[in-house]
């Protein structure tokens, strides 16, 4: 899984124009009570074990989890695929820890486990029973978190883009950074406060790349609240730390006995297929592989039919239509 493209020039701008401390705090509370303010919750705030998670839940039917990848919010679903869904589901789409309207966990929420399991319990205030759980990118290993701590309610999984699988080599500069105590202290704030909303957006352009994200996008999805110092924190940890959890959790894969529908784009560079998807359906028992020719990481508003058929077919395997 690799960092955004733009990572090492975000980096360096952000710290050479960061040394004034004063200046920094003052730009960069400014910039998020702006953010907060543009892009409040769109679903409710619940309170889960001291901790706040917030949940935007829409539509009738079968219960269906949507929980989303790194620097991301429920905004990249309620954006136009909620909506979708809703005439289907109940669809309950988490902000994860640290990131949206959700708290964060600190050190501990870098285990997506932990996360899946403040989830669930967040899950379990809503009435929710027998979900179909999907997972975009980092959500994907959430997903398959929640799997293995909650197999017996879960009904199936989709795994979209998923991160859930070991990968050879490191994460690149933006992680080493924003992931570790030092780089949080020093190059978080200076890019919170300086990076320019168009580099931002050219970062959310790099990730749908070669294709541009849709008409809208950006301006909806509130990439500010992702620049927030602590939510480029709690994300850079979370990518940083996690590859030793799915190392761990691959082993475990293998007992997942129920639906799973895994779908990858065949041209994503930032989660590749052939090192997460394509291992992945070969360790679980009872998994549906799709791959999608020359799509890239984000097929949920690239091809949005493949997924919401992705989650029929689950749905229909797991007894719910």
């Amino acid at each position: 899984m690799r960092s955004p493209r733009l990572a090492l020039s975000l980096i360096l701008a952000a710290t050479a124009i960061g040394g004034c401390a004063v200046l920094t705090e003052r730009r960069a509370s400014g910039r998020e009570q702006a953010a907060e303010t543009a892009f409040p919750p769109t679903g409710q705030l619940l309170q889960v074990e001291g901790t706040t998670v917030h949940a935007h839940v829409q539509g009738n039917g079968p219960d269906l989890v949507l929980i989303h990848g790194a620097s991301g919010n429920t905004r990249d679903f309620t954006f136009s695929l909620v909506d979708r869904l809703a005439q289907d589901y109940r669809v309950i789409a988490f902000d994860r820890p640290g990131l949206g309207w959700t708290e964060d966990l600190g050190d501990a929420g870098v285990s997506p486990l932990l996360q899946a399991r403040l989830l669930q319990a967040a899950a379990d205030q809503l009435g929710v029973t027998r979900p179909i759980v999907m997972g975009h990118s980092y959500g994907g290993a959430v997903a398959m978190a929640w799997g293995l701590t909650d197999t017996t309610d879960v009904a199936a999984l989709v795994v979209v883009s998923g991160a859930t699988m070991p990968w050879p080599g490191g994460l690149g500069p933006f992680y080493a950074m924003t992931g570790t105590r030092i780089g949080g202290a020093t190059v978080v704030p200076a890019i919170t406060a300086f990076v320019s909303p168009e580099r931002a957006e050219q970062v959310v352009d790099s990730v749908f790349a070669p294709a541009p994200p849709p008409p809208g996008y950006a301006e909806y999805v509130g990439v500010g609240l992702s620049m927030r110092r602590h939510s480029l924190r709690a994300n850079g940890r979370q990518v940083w730390g996690l590859k030793p959890y799915v190392t761990r959790m691959s082993t475990e894969y293998p007992k997942l006995t129920l639906p799973v529908e895994i779908l990858h784009g065949t041209a994503d560079t930032t989660v590749p297929a052939d090192i997460h998807a394509i291992p992945l359906s070969k360790l679980l028992p009872n998994a549906a592989l799709t791959l999608l020719p020359d799509v890239a990481h984000m097929p949920h508003h690239s091809h949005p039919d493949a997924v919401i058929d992705a989650i029929h077919r689950a749905a229909t395997r797991a007894g719910l239509r």
